[in-house]
């Protein structure tokens, strides 16, 4: 297919996505101190990259990728099953894949982010590709207790992923907005509870709260910032962790530190970065000091090793937030997709990515 047919392609299927929206009318959230105009906003208004810039990253991405922004040996992952995951201690955590956690807590399962799809993209046929398969399947999947949801990008909100779990999972919680699109999608509404920043709720004695996140939303070319987006504070009682969603530094994470802080494992962005949207994702100095500002205790870095999001080799962001926290002497554990993780006690990182460059 000619390089200007397949761009068109993708517009179109991002256009056609609007169909599925399912979001609420705009006075739904007049409440809500982020919207305004119909739409969410940064507290800090973002560069914009306009239409012909937003085209010209398309075009790169699709079509002048370096070669080692994919691994060129497959990426190692620890098998799971049920039962291994029904045996385990509280307090424990595995990396399914790019922001995909699924962690035990109080006897409790939770996901953050489940995309299980093969690609993060409106279409099955193309879009970034998975660099592994998931551990284990939704079906091995034990009953799930919560869905936290950071925003609706396909890389993190999995249409089919949302449909195989509403019947195993009793809550999903998400940013405003965010649960419409799944009420809209046949999620039973008496499982939704949708958050504005600095809400919280709880579920079976874990406390969620949405905090502050620095990003954008939406899923097709007419629906942006039609939703919220969010990072999350995780509080059982004795274990605090926070998920950063997908976010650009901002004076945010300071606040967030003071109030919910300190926390004994940050789930920080580390990946899919780029010059050309620093407003939007971080660069690793700012995931370092992201972690650092909340008041974390150790650090994992997300946002990587699952999808090829951006034009830096696969293994950069790996590389270097280890370097960093080395020369800062930071606490890093990056497990295997599958590895299991203790919250309370995480090994440090192997850095198992060299094994597959």
């Amino acid at each position: 297919m000619p390089r200007f047919l397949l761009l068109l392609t993708v517009l179109i299927a991002m256009s056609i996505g609007l169909l599925t929206c399912g979001a609420r009318p705009a006075a739904a959230y007049d409440q809500s101190p982020q919207f305004g105009d119909g739409r969410f906003h940064n507290p800090v208004g973002k560069s914009a990259l306009g239409f012909v810039g937003t085209l010209g990253v398309m075009w790169k991405m699709l079509f002048e990728k370096p070669a080692d922004a994919t691994p060129l040996a497959p990426i190692p992952v620890q098998a799971l099953s049920r039962q291994a995951l029904l045996d385990a201690p509280d307090d424990s955590l595995w990396r399914l894949g790019h922001s995909t956690m699924l962690m035990k807590l109080d006897g409790h399962f939770w996901l953050t982010d489940p995309v299980f799809a093969e690609r993060a993209s409106p279409m099955s046929f193309m879009g970034p590709k998975r660099f592994h398969a998931p551990p284990l399947s939704i079906d091995e999947l034990p009953p799930i207790t919560g869905v936290i949801i950071s925003h609706d990008h396909y890389d993190h909100l999995d249409h089919a992923a949302i449909l195989a779990l509403a019947p195993k999972v009793q809550h999903f919680v998400t940013a405003l907005g965010v649960g419409d699109r799944l009420i809209g999608w046949g999620v039973p509404a008496a499982k939704v509870v949708q958050l504005d920043w600095w809400q919280d709720t709880r579920v079976e004695g874990v406390k969620i709260v949405a905090t502050p996140a620095q990003h954008f939303s939406g899923r097709t070319l007419a629906d942006g910032n039609r939703t919220l987006w969010a990072s999350w504070v995780i509080d059982t009682g004795n274990t605090r962790i926070f998920f950063s969603g997908d976010t650009g530094y901002f004076d945010g994470f300071a606040r967030i530190g003071e109030r919910y802080g300190p926390f004994d494992l940050t789930m920080i962005e580390t990946g899919a970065y780029d010059a050309q949207w620093p407003d939007v994702h971080m660069q690793p100095e700012q995931s370092l000091q992201a972690h650092l500002d909340v008041r974390g205790t150790v650090m994992m870095p997300i946002h990587n090793g699952t999808f090829d999001l951006a034009l830096h080799p696969w293994t950069e962001p790996f590389e270097r937030i280890t370097a960093l926290a080395q020369e800062q002497g930071v606490a890093l554990t990056a497990p295997h997709m599958g590895e299991r993780l203790d919250i309370r006690a995480p090994a440090p990182s192997t850095q198992w990515w060299r094994e597959v460059r």
